[in-house]
């Protein structure tokens, strides 16, 4: 499929990320555990960590935290956390609601309610500030993070961050439409006789900028996990609720506005965009360039809107690169750390 034709945009609104990792599913070394935040709202999250490479134990490692996008979980970072094990602790968080992790007490799937939940998570382990990662969704919410709390933050990467797009491209527009209120569970009726097969394909085929990068056995972990997902009673409330949260964030003016908290982040910051990607064009990278200062961009002409799944090698060089400046940096005499911004 070329970057120019459409899937079949009905199935493929269904779960804009896919939910698993391309290959090597439920890797042996990989632990799952669960942290529960009980100051209001509950929150109770999924926490997924990779297996310490060998001689690694022993290292400095910084702490490092991955957010995944909408419909996504800590799974999508599997190929990536490995690559970068041996210079950062890794943990993948599930939002509330996708992955492992339970919805939230209180129902709220804005993106600020996300960037709550990742603020709420570093501040109960007292990790940071960590190398913070975040994709699509994630990335708008990590964005949220490191404009309003910049000492939890060393450095930033997002990979496809769901910014506005004042034209947003024909093949993200389905997605935009799970908003709508009864759009996903009627969509859900319309589609009851679709496999999992058939659902997990069209989601890897706007997804990736070439689906064939999938092995055989990420495509069976997928389906597993979308299967899985079908039979939670919130799924569809998650999905719509979530999307809605989105664009409500996409319509923020003001100081709350996504593209001026851009403006705000101190952090060294990596852009990473997709030339296929058919949920956040590439015209934005441009932009998005302009509005982190002093920020890096990678553009991976072949990828699509997950590259950390498609080309997981080229996605840790730049963070290592990224994670070895900002210790040059902050070794430099006089280098001073972020204070916190309430705001």
């Amino acid at each position: 499929m070329s970057s120019t034709e459409s899937p079949d945009t009905a199935t493929a609104a269904a779960l804009p990320v896919p939910p698993a990792g391309p290959g090597a599913p439920g890797a042996a070394d990989e632990a799952v555990e669960w942290t529960t935040l009980a100051s209001p709202p509950r929150l109770t999250l999924a926490v997924r960590t990779p297996g310490v490479p060998a001689g690694a134990a022993d290292r400095v490692r910084e702490p490092a935290l991955y957010v995944h996008g909408l419909g996504g979980s800590s799974r999508n970072w599997s190929a990536l956390m490995p690559l970068l094990a041996d210079r950062l602790t890794g943990e993948a968080i599930d939002l509330p609601g996708f992955g492992e992790s339970p919805p939230p007490a209180d129902g709220n799937y804005s993106v600020s309610a996300q960037a709550r939940a990742v603020i709420r998570h570093l501040d109960a382990g007292g990790r940071g500030p960590v190398h913070l990662l975040g994709n699509s969704l994630g990335g708008a919410a990590v964005t949220r993070v490191a404009a309003t709390r910049p000492d939890l933050v060393r450095t930033l990467t997002l990979i496809s961050p769901a910014l506005p797009e004042l034209r947003p491209q024909r093949t993200a527009v389905p997605t935009a439409l799970l908003a709508v209120p009864g759009v996903a569970r009627l969509f859900n009726r319309l589609t009851r006789d679709w496999t999992p097969e058939q659902r997990t394909r069209e989601v890897l085929a706007l997804c990736y900028g070439d689906p064939a990068r999938v092995t055989p056995e990420g495509f069976e972990s997928a389906v597993e996990e979308y299967a899985r997902r079908l039979e939670l009673p919130y799924f569809w409330e998650v999905m719509e609720r979530s999307a809605r949260g989105v664009v409500n964030a996409y319509t923020l003016g003001g100081q709350h506005g996504l593209w001026r908290q851009a403006e705000r982040v101190l952090a060294p910051t990596l852009l990473v965009y997709g030339g296929r990607d058919r949920l956040v064009s590439i015209r934005m990278a441009r932009r998005a360039a302009a509005a982190f200062r002093g920020s890096r961009l990678l553009t991976l002409p072949e990828a699509g809107h997950v590259a950390m799944m498609e080309y997981p090698e080229a996605v840790a060089r730049a963070v290592r690169d990224l994670v070895d400046s900002a210790a040059a940096r902050s070794e430099a005499p006089g280098a001073a750390r972020p204070a916190a911004d309430g705001s």
